[in-house]
């Protein structure tokens, strides 16, 4: 006997397109099942004002397929000389939703991000006087911090004191990958939430380095201890509305992943639905799957709830594609490593 759940449309507020050929091959992989996304704004070169937000946003809307419906919520890149008079502009005419802060060299395209912290206060008051959210990267990027502390480091060193010298700054912590994450998040009650990425919810480090190194299983923050994942599916599937669906799938080509410097990113446009399913069944918790997906992030967003649904049903295994075909090469989707049952109609 098959098993059915529907809920609201969901969206991604985390989520990685690229452009180009990339742009046009893995769009259709997120619009077939979310209704909105958060766009990430690192391209080469990054977007980094209201100008070139509008303009990707344009190429994004060109590139959707004919009867797809989509939106896009477009970001802009925080930089040392970003003008805190037109991030207000784009906020204040609807185009830009949010602003992006990547540590400098913290992950893919982020060479043009923050070094010194003082040279973005100004942008940052002028946010919280506006109500416009910070999305974090929250990792520092000391050469002498371990990678798997960086978080941790991050939300001592940088997040908190942003945060206590910028009363009313709403912050997303995106993509968290520790217990230290989580609660933090739960000690904050005021302007904090924190998206969860697919992957994080399944894999933990030895998935990428045990028999052998998992390049497709190579993500920034790289995946954690599984005692952190536990507390990341515990966190995601406990119905606390500041906990929402960030999948940060981030397309790269296999020749780019599987080299002696691979890119991080693990590619979940296309699955993402079916193993959050997967993952709420395994915690008993398929009735709080509509609140990760389809209600907190637009509650944290102060945006409307799509009216339209989503049917999760669960049956046969289902048969995802290994690959998608681009025009700059194939992207190999993310394998949870255990077989799906959930299929999705819209």
């Amino acid at each position: 006997m098959s098993q059915s759940l529907t809920i609201r449309r969901p969206d991604d507020w985390h989520l990685h397109l690229r452009d180009g050929a990339m742009l046009q091959a893995v769009l259709p992989e997120t619009a077939r099942h979310f209704a909105r996304a958060i766009i990430m704004p690192n391209l080469v070169p990054p977007v980094v004002t209201g100008t070139d937000a509008a303009a990707y946003r344009d190429r994004i809307l060109a590139a959707l397929p004919d009867g797809m419906v989509f939106e896009p919520l477009m970001t802009l890149y925080l930089t040392e000389d970003t003008d805190r008079e037109d991030v207000a502009a784009a906020h204040a005419s609807g185009l830009i939703k949010a602003v992006k802060l990547y540590p400098a060299g913290a992950t893919t395209n982020s060479a043009s991000g923050v070094r010194d912290f003082d040279k973005v206060r100004g942008v940052l008051e002028r946010m919280a006087e506006i109500g416009l959210p910070l999305c974090v990267h929250g990792e520092v990027t000391d050469a002498e911090i371990d990678i798997f502390d960086r978080e941790a480091v991050f939300i001592d060193r940088v997040l908190d004191p942003i945060r206590r010298d910028t009363p009313g700054l709403r912050v997303v912590m995106e993509h968290i990958t520790t217990s230290n994450a989580v609660d933090y998040v739960k000690a904050n009650a005021q302007d904090l939430g924190a998206t969860i990425t697919t992957h994080h919810l399944i894999i933990n480090r030895n998935h990428i380095l045990v028999g052998g190194i998992k390049p497709h299983y190579y993500c920034l923050p790289v995946a954690k201890r599984e005692e952190h994942r536990l507390a990341l599916r515990a966190a995601a599937t406990s119905g606390d509305p500041r906990f929402f669906l960030g999948t940060d799938s981030a397309p790269h080509t296999d020749p780019l992943k599987e080299s002696a410097c691979g890119c991080a990113g693990c590619f979940t446009a296309t699955n993402t639905m079916s193993l959050l399913a997967h993952v709420f069944e395994q915690e008993g918790a398929l009735d709080k799957l509509e609140g990760f997906a389809s209600r907190n992030g637009p509650g944290f967003y102060g945006l409307p709830v799509n009216q339209d649904s989503l049917t999760l049903t669960k049956g046969e295994v289902v048969r995802y594609p290994d690959k998608i075909d681009t025009g700059d090469g194939p992207v190999t989707v993310f394998d949870p490593g255990f077989e799906v049952h959930w299929h999705v109609t819209t």
